[in-house]
């Protein structure tokens, strides 16, 4: 009995033990329960509903660029891309070959593919393919649901409508490098897939007004990823519009019409407001297509990738010599009527330098000098001003130093002085290097932006500054409207006329280099001056015995052809510069080959646009106006 009362007992007990961590158990899962669905109720809505809601960065518009009439030269254009999300998409390689069994995938996208993912968040997607056809975007839509993470997006792609006409300009857009995205900083739409930066140009330049804020969308996915809905949707801030100074149909001509060589440059500025016109650099490429081309136009001898308005640097030859003038009509050691004799050479020394036209020109004083660009003529009066006047003439009228363009690339050229050359080649200067630069040989190196920026400055009487932006978003006044009050060019007026009435000469009398190339109509006529820059030394026996044909020599060997003109000659307000690479012939140079262009690139500017004719010139009555010829 006792036995079976203990028995009794002891089951008691353990059942009421048990019953307690019963319980206990249930009181504790129904605190559980209690503090998960009511007091953490909130929370766990929010996980779920971030396991169903993706918030998703929304690119937003570039910015157009536009010329000064508002005509598009960079837009944009819908687009569709496949994009991956290594999160959801388990192995990457067998993702990738599923998704190459409808569209076609090349071996530089898996690698860029590795490369993104490797360099993102897993949760940020990166591009496999983009620019995909109606068809091709059809075919990865209706199978993604066996394509985990991955999606169609709509995308924006750059468009320029004139191809490489702006090219340089405009410059183009690429992917964010990893570099890049190390330097510009935690923008969050840096990583997004597809996005593209300014690379160069203008693109480059204003890359931040142009790249705008991005938006939002709100979206429901399902346990693939894949998106259901659109819940909401917060657009970005589109990107400003750039206005351009160009005017586009006037840039297409010119590069029409360098394009017509094999190798040229072009700038039309207008003066009176330092606005760029026009400003080619041939060949170009085509900015929608860049990374594409790039391959075959790296090794090119006629460097389409280079802007050869603005970076491109060649001896200025001939165009130098009204830079010559200037510094000894101020320096007092010729006057309009000095005379020297042109016998066709000049004898320094040992040393014999010869003028172009090898009988010689006989007496020549500024006018004619100016006119039959007498290369003797300027030998002499190079010698009696000295190289260092003529380097401070010469940086007073904008060459050897940056300009400050608005676009990347810019290089500042050379004017050589005593200093620099001990400097530099640790040797004294030479008085023979002198003359040599009297005709802008030697070691003087221009751009053709400096050119057209001198001849603005001959043109004014001021220190025009060239520039290629309006305003970002805002046209800053009407076309014509003069922008800025240019300083006076602190060089005697006086003498900028006499120069002036020398390159009006070479165009406008019979005789000038440049006279078959004048503008005839009435009131439209130009004065320039050309200029044949030597690529290659010329040996004495051709020298005797007569130069090669132009058509027996190299192209890379050929001299360069330049040429600078303003218009009207008797109120200057446009200015041109062309440079044709290896386009001087052995008779003529830039007269024959730079010249004609300018011809035909000022007559457009001045019958195009009336609106941008002022009545009055803006800086007074011009001290600079010369006689028609």
């Amino acid at each position: 009995m006792q036995r079976e009362n203990n028995r009794a007992k002891l089951l008691t007990r353990r059942a009421v033990l048990l019953g307690g961590a019963q319980v206990a158990l249930l009181a504790t899962l129904a605190g559980r329960m209690y503090y998960l669905q009511v007091v953490q109720a909130g929370r766990y809505v929010m996980l779920a509903d971030e396991n169903r809601i993706s918030i998703r960065l929304v690119e937003p518009p570039r910015g157009r660029i536009v010329d000064r009439f508002g005509v598009p030269l960079a837009d944009n254009q819908l687009t569709y891309r496949v994009v991956l999300v290594a999160e959801q998409a388990g192995d990457i390689d067998s993702t990738l070959n599923a998704v190459a069994t409808l569209v076609p995938i090349t071996d530089i996208d898996r690698r860029r593919v590795h490369r993104d993912i490797q360099r993102k968040h897993r949760f940020v997607p990166v591009t496999i393919r983009e620019d995909l056809s109606w068809d091709e975007m059809a075919r990865i839509e209706v199978n993604t649901l066996e394509l985990p993470g991955v999606s169609i997006e709509q995308g924006l792609t750059r468009f320029y409508p004139f191809g490489e006409s702006a090219s340089h300009v405009l410059g183009y857009v690429g992917a964010v490098s990893e570099e890049e995205l190390k330097q510009l900083g935690d923008d969050p739409l840096l990583e997004l897939p597809g996005f593209r930066i300014g690379k160069n140009g203008v693109e480059k330049a204003y890359d931040l007004e142009l790249r705008g804020s991005a938006g939002t969308s709100q979206v429901e996915v399902n346990a693939f990823g894949r998106v259901v809905r659109e819940l909401a949707r917060e657009d970005g801030i589109a990107g400003q519009e750039i206005v351009l100074t160009l005017d586009m149909a006037l840039q297409d001509m010119a590069a029409r019409r360098c394009q017509a060589e094999q190798s040229a440059a072009c700038v039309v500025m207008d003066a009176w407001t330092g606005e760029i016109l026009a400003l080619a650099s041939m060949p170009g490429y085509d900015p929608s297509n860049f990374a594409a081309l790039y391959d075959s136009m790296k090794d090119d001898p006629r460097h389409p990738l280079s802007d050869k308005a603005i970076s491109g640097t060649y001896a200025p030859g001939s165009t130098f010599k009204p830079i010559v003038a200037l510094a000894a009509l101020e320096a007092g050691v010729i006057t309009p009527d000095t005379h020297v004799n042109c016998p066709g050479h000049y004898e320094l020394g040992n040393s014999v330098f010869h003028c172009w036209k090898h009988g010689g020109h006989g007496s020549m004083d500024l006018h004619n000098g100016i006119k039959h660009s007498c290369d003797v003529y300027f030998f002499e009066v190079a010698r009696r001003v000295g190289i260092d006047r003529i380097a401070d003439m010469a940086k007073r009228f904008g060459l050897g130093g940056k300009l400050g363009i608005d676009i990347p690339g810019e290089v500042a050229g050379l004017v050589p002085t005593t200093s620099w050359k001990l400097a530099v080649k640790g040797e004294k200067w030479q008085q023979g290097e002198t003359l040599s630069a009297g005709i802008g040989q030697s070691f003087d190196l221009v751009t053709p932006l400096q050119l057209a920026t001198y001849a603005a400055r001959l043109a004014t009487g001021r220190v025009v500054l060239p520039h290629l932006v309006r305003e970002a978003g805002i046209m800053r006044q009407p076309p014509g409207e003069a922008k800025i009050a240019f300083p006076a060019l602190q060089v005697a007026a006086k003498d900028v006329a006499l120069v002036l009435d020398g390159m009006n000469a070479v165009v406008n009398e019979q005789g000038g280099t440049a006279y078959a190339a004048r503008i005839t109509e009435p009131g439209l006529q130009m004065a320039g001056k050309s200029g044949t820059s030597q690529v290659r030394h010329i040996s004495q026996a051709e020298r005797e015995h007569g130069l090669r044909k132009i058509k027996d020599v190299p192209w890379k060997d050929r001299d360069h052809a330049l040429f600078i003109s303003l218009a009207p000659v008797n109120q200057p307000r446009y200015v041109c510069a062309v440079v044709v690479e290896h386009g001087g012939a052995s008779a003529g140079g830039g007269s024959v080959v730079a010249a004609p262009i300018c011809r035909d690139l000022l007559r457009e500017a001045q019958k195009r646009d009336p609106a941008r004719k002022l009545p009055d010139h803006p800086f007074g009555p011009p001290s600079t106006t010369v006689a028609q010829g």
